[in-house]
């Protein structure tokens, strides 16, 4: 009965485990979408607006970009994990 019982708790572990590297897997392709679209947004509309060899603004301005990006999301995700935590 121990044996059994210890081999359900292990089978649980890793179904989060596995779940949850599926999850981050997921997020990884969303950032790296998100990434491609926001590069492509700065090559299109702010690039064209700067001189000629000006690589380096433009990748400042994606920099900046993707942090603000990065802080509001993550604020945001705080916030939400506050309140599932405070309900518990």
């Amino acid at each position: 009965m121990m044996i059994k019982k210890k081999t359900s708790e292990i089978t649980k572990h890793i179904a989060f485990q596995t779940l949850t590297m599926v999850v981050t897997s997921l997020g990884l392709v969303a950032a790296l979408a998100w990434n491609e679209a926001i590069k492509e947004y700065v090559n299109v509309y702010i690039k064209p607006y700067f001189e000629q060899g000006s690589g380096v603004i433009s990748l400042f301005i994606y920099a900046i970009a993707i942090t603000i990006l990065t802080v509001v999301a993550s604020y945001q995700i705080n916030k939400i994990a506050r309140k599932f935590s405070t309900q518990e």
